[in-house]
């Protein structure tokens, strides 16, 4: 008897997961830029000492550092329900080399809308001044399923050209 409920139970699990499609998922709107340390800093945390929780999650490569080069980042799940477990893979060709350099932030996508600024901070980016030559962003599920992606322009070279 526990076998068949272990088994139900494996079944409404999968299902769930399969129905995270990529189509239930998009980039509402990706926003580069550099963002200073102080910019992080709000009234609240001068009385707790603690960076507050807004309505949108920051994810960094170095959590100690706030200053570097985010990817703002509106997310949509239109048909979900419920949370989903994701990872945000960011490929960003840097001012210093031309071999793409991958970042991945683990995160839980809420249904709805939410932001997330996700901010390759310290050693991981160059300068205030440095911009990224190109970046693609996906959203992974799981099994490795990519839910969403957006690039910029110069990510790839338009149809046609060599």
């Amino acid at each position: 008897m526990r076998s068949v409920a272990a088994a139900f139970t494996l079944v409404l699990f999968l299902s769930a997961t399969a129905l995270a499609s990529a189509a239930d998922f998009s980039f509402v709107r990706v926003w580069p830029s550099w963002r200073a340390e102080d910019s992080f800093t709000r009234i609240s945390e001068y009385f707790t000492g603690h960076e507050p929780h807004t309505r949108e999650t920051v994810l960094r490569t170095k959590p100690d550092y706030r200053g570097g080069f985010y990817f703002l980042t509106r997310i949509r799940q239109s048909d979900g329900a419920t949370t989903v477990p994701a990872t945000f893979r960011l490929q960003v060709i840097m001012p210093t080399s031309p071999e793409p350099k991958t970042f991945s932030f683990p995160a839980e996508i809420p249904p709805g809308s939410h932001v997330f600024n996700l901010g390759l901070t310290g050693s991981d980016w160059p300068d205030i001044k440095a911009r990224p030559v190109a970046w693609k962003l996906e959203l992974v599920g799981p099994g490795d399923q990519i839910l969403a992606t957006r690039q910029s322009y110069l990510w790839s070279k338009p149809d046609g050209q060599r």
